[in-house]
């Protein structure tokens, strides 16, 4: 399937992978999230109308409630809404004509979908998880909250987060390649739009913490499902949840902020009328904040038994962070002094946007001491300050939709009905929360409070309202535009500086009639086909197959992505039922566990079925062929000669390596804290280990043979050594199975104990790498039987190759950790 149905049908929604297309889908998901979170928090605003509740919400509805209010707003709302703008406009900003990886461009976006579906779902299913968005240990699991037992509902949560993490994760992965490759020619880093920069150092800070909340997801899903001991001991249990999720958590503000500050750049460029000033210095502020992000997150576990040179360590570090901060400030204030400000709907917003954001840093100043830590963490300080940080983002994020609606509809907006909504919307944002810093006294997630801070929790619920009424004169204003609003030029803003307006409204479908250049100093557009001169212009979603140069079309339709989303959706519905069969399997071998419920045949054939649909569309998707648009030459520095595949390949094993390394964090984190040598291993010989390291690193010889074999088209020779690396995989995991049955047989299980459970996920891990390792190698090996593939373009079996070697790697790590010490 290579052509696109019209848009007024719902096949192109399904088949689409047009990065405009996607991001109108992101856009309009996100805006359906946004709406499902808000019901729930003006659920629990009027149950708080209040001390000690009205009665509309029972306790633990009020606890469902404010988690997943929490939980769709930070996941599913705030990043999702962002990236459908960026979805849409960095190809755009950049000269390209999609992203580098089209089709996984639509699967990221499906991912994101159904685990929004989930979720949802979650409520259906016993009960949604309930423990607040933080989801902090040991309250995560059930052995130690009977109110959160192991339904698959709490269990749903979890995974849905899984899924809504792997979409990010492809995403990143597409939007570094794309960013990092896909520059039209002489458009260098430094000249990139702002909006472009931001969304490029957000996705390198979602590249690396996302990984390490994927890594704390799966280890809370192994306690979940297979009843594992990561979170639910007395052995630092709460401090590795703390240091995994708030490795991820402090990040994620800024992950969050950072597409909201490249929309503030660029309104406040376009409505002020000159370049912001100091440019430079605000990309290296950025950057700084994003490397920076990483090094503060122990401010969040000042309450914890964290000595106090650390916490002083982490408040110097808090304090530095707000520094780069100030400087972008202080460029945004003098942009207007210097300018000639024009108060249009989307300068209003995101002039809103700033004062609001000044206002959240300054009260999260309070919380980076240490002293004041101690009084204000766990009170509405903390929410009101988090909201005026990320909800500032939000409001950006809106002057967005009003800044480029015209580029998305080809139609302009009433201007009376926008400046309406901005001034709803800010009387109520502020009326929601800044009597939440009067409040401040109140426990977060609690809905007892003092009588006397009654009028202004009765404020804030008045203020909700009508922050969500302001909704819906957006709603009205953009519906009539759609309608009956005059056309819009191809650019209706006067002092604008970015790529997108020099095309069409709405544009063509590949973006631009010839190539964009800015090899002259300036944008303009060059009538040629010139191919790459490093011959590095590889179709990425079409390796193994015929050039791409020499293609006469090019493909924006997949139903693959979909498929691979429901079968996805479908394993996780089903995955999230079997505790209770691992339950009864542990009771039978003396554990003792929580009651888990009664097992059923729903989940496991919804599991079984999940699986089969996952692995015929990966089959199918592997199979299609699929000419991905590209630009023949473009600006690739410093990646010139790597190639967009193995560039996609590097990103992802980057992103990898942080959850093994959070994973084997975790492992010696754990056996540090319960005493190293007190801690006891578990595998039954070292040579057995040995053993398997030499298995192992003699098939990463024969990955290597199987290259040298494809490049010299030597089809016998690649099918040999391909043969042979599955069949020392095959063997690998052999010993290793033979390895866990002789601990099931001594009575040693994953469930067992602490370091049993560490063991068996961790080095379980790695197996599950290995088995897609296999998966893939079997799919060459057909793929090269019956259609002679990667003959002529070895390029793939390299890229399987880098993946290869990365596993073996990580064995190497594990061999000496779990057999030696």
């Amino acid at each position: 399937m290579s052509e696109l149905p019209p848009r007024t049908t719902v096949k192109r929604w399904l088949v689409t992978t047009n990065h405009k297309d996607v991001g109108i889908l992101y856009l309009a998901t996100a805006i359906f999230f946004l709406l499902f979170g808000g019901v729930l928090a003006l659920l629990f605003r009027t149950h708080m109308w209040e001390s000690g509740g009205i009665g509309l919400l029972e306790n633990q509805e009020f606890n469902q409630a404010v988690t997943n209010h929490g939980l769709l707003m930070v996941f599913w709302y705030l990043s999702p809404f962002a990236f459908g703008f960026a979805n849409y406009l960095v190809p755009l900003q950049i000269g390209a004509k999609d992203l580098s990886f089209p089709r996984l461009n639509a699967m990221s976006y499906w991912f994101y979908l159904f685990s929004g579906i989930l979720l949802a779902l979650a409520f259906f299913q016993g009960r949604a998880f309930a423990g607040g968005w933080y989801m902090y240990a040991p309250l995560n699991v059930p052995m130690y909250n009977t109110a959160m037992a192991a339904t698959s509902g709490g269990n749903l949560t979890i995974l849905a987060l899984v899924l809504f993490v792997m979409s990010t994760t492809i995403a990143t992965v597409n939007f570094l390649t794309t960013i990092h490759y896909e520059r039209a020619e002489g458009l260098g880093l430094w000249n990139m739009p702002l909006f472009t920069w931001s969304i490029l150092l957000t996705v390198w800070m979602m590249l690396f913490a996302f990984a390490a909340l994927l890594a704390a997801l799966l280890l809370l899903v192994s306690d979940r499902i297979l009843l594992t001991q990561y979170y639910a001991t007395d052995q630092g249990s709460s401090l590795l949840w703390a240091h995994l999720f708030w490795f991820f958590g402090h990040p994620e503000v800024y992950i969050v902020f950072f597409p909201a500050l490249g929309v503030l750049f660029e309104t406040f460029q376009t409505f002020c009328g000159r370049r912001l000033v100091g440019r430079k210095w605000v990309i290296i502020a950025m950057v700084l904040v994003g490397v920076q992000s990483f090094l503060v997150w122990m401010h969040h576990m000042f309450l914890t038994t964290i000595n106090l040179p650390i916490k002083t360590l982490f408040m110097a570090t808090t304090i530095g962070i707000s520094l780069p901060f100030d400087l972008m400030v202080f460029s945004l204030i003098y942009t207007m002094v210097k300018g000639r400000v024009r108060f249009t709907t989307p300068f209003l917003f995101n002039l809103g946007a700033l004062v609001l954001f000044i206002l959240g840093g300054i009260t999260g100043v309070f919380l980076g001491a240490v002293v004041l830590d101690y009084e204000f963490r766990g009170t509405y300080w903390v929410v009101a300050h988090f909201h005026y940080v990320m909800v500032a983002g939000s409001t950006a994020l809106v002057g967005a939709i009003y800044y480029w609606w015209p580029k998305i509809t080809g139609r302009m907006y009433d201007e009376t009905l926008g400046k309406l909504h901005f001034a709803v919307y800010f009387i109520g944002f502020n009326l929601l929360y800044f009597p939440m810093f009067m409040a401040w006294e109140t426990p977060r997630r609690v809905f007892d409070f003092s009588s006397e801070l009654t009028l202004y929790h009765q404020l804030a619920t008045v203020g909700a309202f009508v922050l969500g009424a302001s909704y819906l004169i957006m709603f009205y204003a953009l519906g009539k535009s759609l309608v009956s609003g005059p056309e819009a030029p191809d650019n209706p803003w006067a002092y604008s500086r970015t790529a997108e307006w020099a095309t069409t409204s709405p544009p063509p479908l590949e973006n631009w009639p010839d190539r964009p250049s800015y090899a002259s100093g300036h944008l303009e557009f060059v009538d040629d086909a010139t191919p790459a001169a490093d011959g590095g212009a590889a179709t990425h979603e079409r390796v193994g197959q015929t050039d791409p140069l020499e293609a006469d079309h090019e493909d924006h339709a997949s139903i693959w992505p979909f498929g691979i989303g429901i079968g996805m959706f479908v394993t996780f519905l089903g995955l999230s039922g079997v505790t209770p069969w691992v339950a009864t399997f542990a009771a039978e071998r003396g554990a003792e566990f929580p009651d888990a419920g009664s097992t059923d045949l729903v989940h496991p054939v919804l599991l079984a079925v999940g699986v089969g649909v996952l692995g015929y569309t990966l089959f199918e998707y592997g199979r299609e062929e699929f000419d991905a648009p590209e630009l023949a030459i473009a600006e690739r520095w410093p990646f010139e000669n790597v190639g967009g595949t193995k560039l996609g390949v590097w990103f992802f094993l980057a992103s990898d390596v942080i959850v093994f390394g959070a994973v084997i964090g975790a492992y010696i984190f754990m056996r540090l804290h319960t005493g190293w040598n007190e801690f006891e291993t578990v595998p039954p010989s070292e040579l057995v280990g040995l053993g398997n390291t030499y298995v192992l690193l003699s098939s990463s010889f024969t990955v290597i043979l199987a290259l040298v074999m494809a490049e010299r088209e030597n089809k016998r020779g690649l099918l040999a050594s391909m043969g042979a690396t599955l069949l020392l995989g095959f063997a690998f995991l052999g010993i290793k199975g033979w390895e866990w049955s002789y601990e099931f047989s001594h009575g040693i299980y994953w469930f067992t104990d602490l370091n049993y459970s560490i063991y068996f996920v961790t080095t379980g891990l790695h197996a599950f790498h290995v088995i897609l390792g296999l998966l893939i190698a079997g799919f060459m090996i057909y793929r090269t039987a019956t259609a002679d593939a990667y003959l002529t373009d070895s390029r793939p079996v390299e890229y399987f190759g880098l993946y290869w070697h990365f596993v073996d790697i990580v064995w190497v790590f594990l061999f000496p950790l779990f057999y030696l010490m």
